[in-house]
């Protein structure tokens, strides 16, 4: 079966700005993709093609075999970072004028049970915490039963618990065989989430696979990490990097790394041991300096 998506050399020009430049990849049917990037990296653009929102500059965005159309309109759903919603109406009303946006639609029932919504459906929507506005506006995105789903920074500022009960959300409309396409800068939601990322900065792809793929291709080392007060003026013989209150210490061999730090004198009473993350993958191929 061909993929849903495919993406074919993609370019986007802003006047003198190359924000995207001749980017590919397919999104298989049925998975979750995850756009990851730094700020001004392009993926935000890159999405808003796919999304038909923007015209690309040149390339192709094939989906269902087709070029972006009304097919397309139809069968995707977007979730927005920010949507402004309607003062003075509720939760269900919300849900019921979205509706008639579209020709069809998936029953109010059906969406305040896919979305959890049973608490706060007849409750003002200026009334609503982060996540049960993030849950509505999820809803919204899922009111045409789209084939494809894009979520845009969905969990951005919420608590970790809610959170984590929205990725429950989203691995519900992975097992219906849903299409998801997500930006994050949550490196731990990419992980738990999706089953293919690009990692891209400047305009280009940097790094593509799944998670456990770029994390194998990229390390075959793992973390030590003290308190900074356990290695204050101790000379050791291997780096050290200081991280605020800790330090981490990359390492090949464990045991000799901890022989190292014994025969130094360090306490090992507070170490830990974390295996490499999407997190230093991420810093690793975009660099750590502030962007904005």
């Amino acid at each position: 079966m061909p993929p849903l998506l495919q993406i074919q050399d993609l370019v986007k020009h802003y006047k003198d700005v190359q924000a995207v430049r001749g980017v590919s990849f397919t999104v298989e049917r049925g998975s979750c993709f995850g756009l990851l990037g730094p700020n001004g990296a392009g993926k935000t653009t890159t999405v808003e093609m796919l999304e038909g929102i923007t015209a690309a500059t040149s390339g192709e965005i094939i989906y269902q075999g087709l070029p972006l159309g009304d097919r397309f309109r139809y069968e995707a759903g977007i979730m927005f970072q920010t949507t402004a919603l309607q003062d003075f109406i509720t939760v269900r009303e919300t849900v019921k004028l979205f509706q008639r946006l579209y020709d069809k639609t998936l029953p109010v029932e059906e969406l305040v049970e896919r979305c959890a919504l049973h608490e706060f459906l007849d409750r003002d929507t200026r009334k609503l915490s982060g996540g049960q506005r993030q849950r509505l506006l999820l809803a919204l995105a899922l009111i045409n039963d789209p084939e494809i789903l894009f979520l845009d920074e969905p969990t951005t500022g919420l608590d970790p618990q809610a959170r984590r009960n929205f990725w429950e959300l989203v691995h519900g409309i992975k097992k219906q065989g849903k299409t998801v396409i997500l930006t994050t800068h949550y490196m731990e939601e990419a992980y738990e989430l999706c089953d293919k990322i690009i990692i891209m900065d400047h305009g280009k792809i940097i790094a593509e696979g799944t998670p456990q793929q770029l994390l194998a291709q990229h390390f075959s080392d793992v973390v030590a990490i003290l308190p900074t007060t356990e290695l204050a003026n101790r000379e050791l013989p291997m780096p050290v990097i200081k991280n605020g209150d800790s330090c981490e210490i990359i390492t090949h061999d464990v045991d000799q790394t901890i022989q190292q730090l014994i025969d130094a004198g360090v306490s090992l009473a507070h170490l830990r041991i974390r295996e490499r993350t999407l997190d230093d993958l991420f810093l690793q191929l975009t660099g750590k300096e502030l962007r904005t």
